[in-house]
Order: C-alpha cells, then sequence, then structure tokens
C-alpha cells in the first residue's frame, strides 16, 4: 500500500517543482507589468461631478425634462432617460395630468432605477412644491376678505 508521501513525491518530483516555480515567477512578472501598464483608479463611489456635469445648466424637473437632458445626468444614460419619459407619459395619461414624480423617491417606480441610481442623481434634481409657498388669497366676496 502507497503512503501519501509516496504519492506527493512521485507528483512532485524535482523537476516538475521547477517548472511550477518558473510558471509562478513568470505569472508573477507578467500580471506585474501588466498592472504597471495599465493601472487605472475606478473610484468608489462615483465621482460627484459626471463627465457631462458641464453640459447641465441647472437642476432638471423629471416631470418637464426630455429625454436627451436627463441622459445627460451621470449614470442615467439614454435609456433610463427614456424609461423616465415613457413613466411620466404613460402616468399623465392615465391620470389626467397629474404630476408623475413629486419627490425623488417617485423616480423608484421606474424601471431602472434603483436606490443607488437615485442617490446619484437627486443632487441634480428639482421637484414642484407640494403646499403652497404662502397662504392662498381668498376671492372678493368670500369669508375671510378684509
Amino acid at each position: 500500500m502507497r503512503t501519501d508521501a509516496s504519492i506527493h513525491a512521485r507528483l512532485l518530483t524535482p523537476s516538475r517543482r521547477g517548472v511550477l516555480a518558473a510558471f509562478v515567477v513568470l505569472l508573477s512578472l507578467t500580471l506585474s507589468v501588466r498592472l504597471l501598464i495599465r493601472s487605472s483608479y475606478i473610484p468608489d463611489p462615483p465621482p460627484a461631478r459626471s463627465p457631462k456635469y458641464d453640459e447641465l445648466a441647472d437642476r432638471l424637473d423629471p416631470n418637464t425634462a426630455s429625454a436627451v437632458e436627463l441622459s445627460v445626468l451621470p449614470q442615467l444614460g439614454e435609456k433610463r432617460a427614456r424609461e423616465i419619459v415613457l413613466y411620466r407619459d404613460q402616468f399623465r395619461a392615465d391620470r389626467r395630468g397629474e404630476v408623475a414624480f413629486r419627490t425623488a423617491d417617485d423616480l423608484l417606480k421606474v424601471r431602472g432605477i434603483g436606490v443607488a441610481m437615485l442617490a446619484t442623481v437627486r443632487p441634480h434634481l428639482m421637484f414642484p412644491a407640494t403646499t403652497p409657498t404662502s397662504a392662498p388669497v381668498p376671492a372678493p366676496g368670500t369669508p375671510g376678505e378684509r
């Protein structure tokens, strides 16, 4: 009966160990050279300014912005911008002109928009005020008129 030591001794002969060591050294050198040549840093989280940040005039209202305007937002892209516009148009058709996006969290209803994506685009969006900023002026002849 053979022992484990005799099997390992037969499998790892000095010439095979030399070949294995040479392979490991060659692989290490290849990966080191490749790292030096193609060293690139991928930031995590994404940078605060997207590559097209300067094309963005100001904050966008997703209720009125076109797909082209929305595609400029960081990491949004053309496909998701079209999805936002399609959702918005369908929402308006179903609910007789109501605003589709009252808060940033309403964008989570759009296919392809998740929490991470929302966190990235939130600083670039604005939404309509849900409450009036001042008290409404009463109509003449109604109670409350001075």
